[in-house]
């Protein structure tokens, strides 16, 4: 049943889904502050390479609702407050966001915008579901390495990398500083994990 754009539900979705994005950007950022007071480098950067990724989403949305530019939209809604000093309690509390978003939320907006006639909104918010999935799953990889006491050490011989300088360590356990720029050894990460390596 094709609808108005401005009087559909789509619009408002779109709106909420804007919102949504904004303060889990924010959230991100404040999570990444308090992972930072704690020498947790590479959670800050995991934490801010998500926070980039929700802004994107929200001008992806934002961008859908350009022929009401210059209007209000009204919404209404729930948003989680997630303060903790607790940086694996914050990853989980993502991570929860996350799935929430892709399991209930996204999905739902996308059916919705499908019935009323708006394939493009509809297309967003189903793809966008699906990087949120991938969001939740990183950020709960994240909290079980941390709440085992693992973000720093394995089992067997392992590459680790210096986020700061790109030094390769191989080990069970990182140095406490990297031999190369000195900095704490929150910078290092699992190969295997770090950025554009294709480990």
């Amino acid at each position: 049943m094709a609808v108005e754009f401005k009087n559909s539900m789509t619009k408002e979705n779109l709106m909420r889904a804007f919102a949504g994005e904004s303060q889990a950007r924010n959230r991100y950022t404040i999570a990444a502050k308090e992972a930072r007071k704690q020498n947790l480098y590479v959670v800050e950067a995991v934490f801010r390479f998500t926070a980039d990724q929700e802004k994107e989403h929200a001008e992806i949305f934002y961008n859908h609702l350009c022929e009401l530019s210059g209007e209000n939209v009204h919404i209404d809604g729930t948003y989680p407050i997630d303060l903790s000093q607790d940086v694996a309690k914050l990853l989980r509390l993502a991570q929860h966001n996350e799935y929430e978003e892709h399991d209930d939320v996204y999905l739902h907006f996308a059916e919705v915008a499908r019935e009323e006639g708006f394939q493009k909104a509809a297309g967003s918010f189903q793809l966008i579901a699906d990087i949120e999935k991938t969001h939740g799953d990183r950020f709960g990889m994240f909290a079980e390495l941390l709440e085992q006491n693992r973000l720093f050490v394995s089992d067997v011989e392992t590459s680790w990398m210096c986020l700061e300088c790109g030094y390769i360590y191989t080990g069970k356990t990182v140095p406490e500083k990297c031999p190369v720029c000195h900095n704490d050894r929150g910078y290092f990460v699992r190969m295997q994990l770090a950025p554009y390596t294709g480990a």
